[in-house]
């Protein structure tokens, strides 16, 4: 069977659109309220939804995703939860959902346990940024048993490496816009025309852009480089400022960066 994110981004390119794909803190603030912005920004526009799970101590991530990880975890947020709610969400949607997590966390749910569970509540793909490329066995032929893709990432910093991690991946790439934290930034500068080269010049999977992209003329630029964007500060934002009544400034919001995507 084919994976869901494949078949999202062979229904975007006949489409000639890009791939939307935004990022919550799974119990930020609360399951239910996860579960109905899920909802909400796939029904406005996003493609893909990457869950954030929580994690005490996330080194990758700057203040606004550390403080959604500490409201989720403060609210009673485990990676049994976690699984409910893509078991709940799965009665209602069939687009694809990713789990972004360190890999840590995999180690201690057992990562037998873990891929298994995965693939019974149909998670399509992972995110661990904490797992450098080169360590990627330590997960692969387990993720790959059950069928659910381990996304690789590349950074600026990546440059002869993005060809080999090109070759080696599924689903997509996840191409880091600028060294440091995750967080909403005004300006990015990396030089994208040269750094995504690589993939330009083989037959690989989608790429797509994450890492401070904060409003819809953003978006809309870095779009333009990639086969995607991904948006997750900005949103996790929304949400710390509105509560449980986010769902719906977060669909505007996201609705707004799929139209500008357009």
């Amino acid at each position: 069977m084919s994976n869901r994110i494949d078949l999202c981004f062979e229904q975007l390119k006949a489409k000639n659109e890009k791939a939307l794909i935004t990022f919550v803190t799974a119990g930020d603030p609360d399951m239910a309220t996860t579960e109905k912005t899920v909802l909400k920004m796939f029904e406005q526009g996003a493609d893909i939804i990457e869950l954030g799970v929580p994690f005490s101590d996330p080194i990758a991530e700057g203040p606004t995703i550390q403080r959604a990880s500490l409201r989720s975890l403060s609210g009673g947020t485990t990676l049994d939860k976690i699984f409910d709610l893509v078991k709940s969400l799965r009665e209602k949607t069939d687009k694809p959902l990713l789990l972004m997590m360190y890999i840590n966390t995999i180690f201690k749910y057992g990562t037998e346990r873990f891929f298994e569970t995965c693939k019974a509540v149909q998670i399509d793909g992972v995110i661990v940024p904490d797992m450098p490329f080169e360590e990627r066995d330590e997960i692969q032929e387990t993720a790959d048993k059950y069928g659910i893709y381990n996304i690789n990432l590349v950074a600026p910093t990546s440059k002869e490496r993005i060809k080999m991690i090109a070759e080696k991946s599924k689903g997509f790439v996840y191409v880091v816009s600028s060294l440091g934290v995750t967080g909403a930034r005004k300006e990015i500068t990396t030089d994208f025309d040269t750094l995504l080269t690589p993939f330009k010049e083989g037959d690989y999977c989608p790429y797509c852009i994450g890492f401070g992209i904060s409003d819809a003329e953003q978006a809309k630029k870095i779009s333009r480089y990639a086969d995607g964007v991904i948006v997750g500060s900005a949103i996790v934002n929304i949400i710390a400022t509105t509560g449980t009544d986010c769902a719906e400034p977060v669909g505007k919001f996201v609705n707004g960066l799929k139209t500008a995507m357009k």
